[in-house]
């Protein structure tokens, strides 16, 4: 199952991801012209801040299966993609609700007017994985853009596993680098190793000279 996966470590708050994904389902496409449309396009991936200083997470829809949002739909409008993997809305059948926001574990589905060439009215928003470009043989607009790696798309299993090698290389490292380092003395004591020995053949010269 190819998918969109998170790496929360890398992302750097950019907030690309959202402008990209704002862009990709406007209806122009276009950046210069999408900031005039009504009403407004609005991303479907929300970049928020962690609660660790100097860290944020790029939070979207999973796609589960099964889909709490798809189950609780009381008038079809949420929908699985066979073919992708994918849960897609259909904004017309839309009744905003919000039975779906309720029960969605990530807090992924919003509510906006929605244009896009149909009537304006509020209904659910939420990623749609950005079949159409997945369709094409494209990765996802929010992957594309995203220059740190912290969004990356692919199959799972592979990109999961890559990760486990990445963090697996990086602690080997870490503790090679460590045990380097527990093998010679702090600079502090090595200076007064070095004073010491000095200080010995000082000694050692002024008693031979004595004699």
């Amino acid at each position: 199952m190819k998918t969109v996966f998170v790496n929360p470590e890398r992302c750097i708050g950019c907030r690309q991801c959202e402008f990209a994904c704002a862009v990709e389902h406007s209806h122009s496409r276009q950046p210069a012209q999408a900031m005039l449309e009504r009403p407004l396009p609005r991303p479907r991936i929300h970049v928020t801040p962690g609660r660790a200083y100097n860290t944020s997470f790029p939070n979207r829809c999973r796609h589960c299966d099964p889909a709490p949002c798809h189950q609780v739909c009381p008038t079809g409008a949420i929908f699985r993609d066979a073919d992708h993997d994918l849960v897609l809305m259909d904004a017309e059948k839309c009744i905003a609700c919000a039975m779906c926001a309720m029960v969605c574990p990530f807090d992924a589905i919003t509510f906006h007017e929605q244009g896009n060439g149909m009537p304006s009215k509020v209904a659910a928003l939420k990623c749609d994985g950005c079949v159409e470009r997945v369709r094409a043989g494209r990765i996802p607009a929010c992957a594309e853009t995203c220059k740190t790696g912290a969004l990356v798309f692919g199959e799972l299993n592979e990109l999961i596993a890559a990760g486990r090698a990445s963090e697996g290389s990086a602690l080997l490292s870490s503790a090679a680098h460590s045990q380097a380092l527990s093998t010679r003395p702090p600079a502090n004591v090595a200076g007064w190793r070095a004073w010491g020995l000095a200080a010995v053949e000082l000694n050692m010269g002024v008693h031979h000279g004595r004699h």
